[in-house]
Parts: structure tokens; sequence; C-alpha cells
């Protein structure tokens, strides 16, 4: 329920050793968060974005949208692996980088909030994200219909309800997502 297990120190190599059992384990400096599996509004949000991110980033050449399940690292790789809702890797001369991909090869991370995962997404991840150099991190809150949206680590953060932009550095245009149609496609 995005709340830390009992025990300390976990390693990747341990977390797959694991059970296969529907739940979603990411490790964050050897402490294990689980998460049930999404509900199906998160995955229709999931999806939504995933291909608006897609349909932006097609002929850039400057990012690959990706979802989770996949593993982003950091620093001590084997006692870190996240797996946000939502990503864009670099993309340097037509390649990505070697997977699984590194923290700092995120340009945004996006998180589906969920009532078990508040505390995860809104405050461990997103320290984790900024500190470790992703430049955008956004939490979509469906329920609220909102997205907050943080732009560096120092950023105190903003709350959206109408639009929200993401204008990576050497694109033509902003990313614009206008969440009152955003949501009415994904949750329709």
């Amino acid at each position: 329920m995005g709340m830390p297990a009992t025990r300390i120190n976990w390693t990747v190599e341990m977390l797959d050793a694991l059970e296969d059992d529907g739940q979603r384990y990411e490790l964050i400096d050897g402490e294990r968060f689980v998460t049930p599996s999404p509900v199906d509004v998160h995955q229709m949000v999931v999806g939504e974005l995933f291909a608006l991110l897609r349909d932006y980033l097609k002929g850039l050449g400057l990012g690959k949208p990706m979802m989770s399940p996949s593993d982003v690292r950091r620093n001590d790789r084997s006692r870190n692996r996240v797996q946000p809702d939502v990503f864009v890797v670099r993309v340097a001369n037509g390649l990505r980088p070697p997977y699984p991909y590194d923290l700092s090869d995120l340009l945004l991370a996006v998180e589906v909030s969920s009532p078990g995962s508040r505390r995860l997404d809104y405050h461990i991840k997103r320290e984790l994200y900024l500190r470790s150099g992703v430049a955008n991190y956004w939490v979509i809150d469906a329920e609220a219909r909102n997205v907050s949206r943080w732009a560096g680590a120092s950023d105190p953060g903003q709350i959206f309800s109408e639009a929200v932009e993401w204008w990576p550095a050497g694109t033509p245009a902003p990313f614009v997502l206008p969440l009152d149609s955003f949501f009415n496609d994904a949750i329709a």
C-alpha cells in the first residue's frame, strides 16, 4: 500500500528472488515499498498519458516515453529500483541509454497517485527523483483531476487543475496537457 515493509537493507537481488504475487516492489536505499496492483482508472490514466507523450515526442529525437513496469535505478544500483508509472528517457544520437535506466537518464517522471501511495508519490519519490537530477516530476491525482508539478529540486511545486505544460529544451513547442479533456478521454 505504498508503505515501507518491515525489513530494511533489501537488495535488487532479494526482490528478484521473491515469488510473483501481483504486487509492485520498489526499493529506495535498501527500503522496500510494496504497492498493490493498480486499479483500472490508474491504468487508463497511465495509458492515455503515454500515448499523448509518444505522439508529442515522435520525430523529435529527444526522448522516448516508457511506462511501468520498467526499472529505473540510481547510484547504488543494488539497493535502488523504482518504477515510475510514466517517464521519458533521454535519447542521444537516436539511442536510448542502457537498461535498466538511471534516474539521471529521465527527462520527466510521472506517478499516478492512489490512496495507498500518496506518501510514497508526493514525498519519498519526489525527493528521490528531484535530488537525483530528474528535471520534471508530476503526480497525477485522477480523483481530484489535477496534476502537481515540480521543475527541479528547489521548486516548491505547483498544482494545476486546468492544464499542465512541459517544455523540454530543444523542442519547438511545449507539451500541453489540458486536464479536463485528458481526464474525460482517459476515464471515459
